[in-house]
Order: C-alpha cells, then structure tokens, then sequence
C-alpha cells in the first residue's frame, strides 16, 4: 500500500529541502501520495472527511514540515485539531481509524543538530520538542515512529548534502 504523505509548509518555492524532498516522493507515484496543505486549503478550511478518507486508505502516514518556533506550523496543529475527531479517531464507541497505522514526522530544521542537544544551545533534542506528537498519535493507537530530521538548512544549502538527504528520507519512509 501507498505511503500518504501530508506536506505543510507555507513558503515551499523558497524552501531547498522540502522541496527537494517532494521532488524526490514525486518520482515514484506508486509509492507514494502527496497531499501538500497549503495548497489544498489556502483558506485553512480544512475538509475534513476528505482527510479521514486518506488517512483511512493508507498504512503508513508522514506529516512533513519545517520545524521552527520549536514546533510545527500552525495548520498541521488545526489539521490535528480538526480531523482527529471524537468518535472516529479517539474515543467511547469510536472505531479508532488510525489504528495500527505507521506515522512518522519528518522535519527540516533550521539549526544544526549540535544545538538540539541537552548541552546545546536549546537544551533540548528534537525527539523532546516532539514528543506531543508521539503522546497524541499514541493517544489514538496509531505506530508512532521515530522522525526523520534534517539539520542546518540554514547554515549548508550544500548541494550534495541536499540530495543525500532526499534518498535517505525514501530509504526512511521505505523501511517504516
């Protein structure tokens, strides 16, 4: 079965591993399916049984984003919010839909992996920060997995780097 993919980022024509990534996921459409946010919902009304619907016909789901203000951006939030619904995701009577399903984030951060490091200049490792994403997808019994993370975009646009990052993210979302 196909990997679902749900972009959410905001500003991806000036992004360079995001949109190397989606490049990337782009090549191989049995694959994967790509559901980029922004552009279906510019207005953020999110369609919320269109959603459900997607989530419901794929195994393994990746929410992909930039991470920054140490969190993720606000729709993946209202998306959260709005499609994770009592009596379809969670709750008494509820089929529990996502069940099961593989989910993973992967994120592209700003700042070097050195300075999300307990010694670092955050004081704390992505994996932390995250960590309301693993106890909301564990909330819902879904397979939470570990993310997949690129560090320094800001610091090393390198080139090479970038597309080893692009086949290690499918090596990642493979292997789930």
């Amino acid at each position: 079965m196909k990997t679902l993919v749900i972009i959410i980022h905001s500003d991806l024509e000036n992004s360079l591993i995001n949109k190397r990534w989606i490049e990337a996921l782009n090549k191989h459409p049995e694959k994967y399916t790509l559901r980029n946010l922004h552009n279906l919902y510019p207005d953020e009304k999110i369609d919320v049984e269109e959603e459900q619907r997607w989530v419901e016909t794929h195994d393994k789901i990746i929410f992909q984003f930039p991470f920054y203000w140490f969190n993720s951006p606000p729709l993946f939030k209202k998306w959260l919010d709005q499609v994770l619904t009592h009596g379809w995701a969670y709750g008494k009577g509820s089929p529990y839909a996502l069940t099961g399903k593989k989910i993973a984030l992967s994120i592209t951060a700003g700042i070097n992996e050195a300075d999300y490091q307990s010694s670092g200049r955050y004081k704390y490792t992505l994996k932390e920060l995250t960590a309301p994403f693993e106890v909301s997808f564990d909330y819902v019994k879904a397979e939470y997995k570990p993310l997949f993370a690129f560090y320094g975009a800001e610091h090393d646009p390198n080139t090479e780097i970038i597309e080893k990052s692009a086949q290690d993210y499918l090596s990642f979302i493979d292997a789930l």
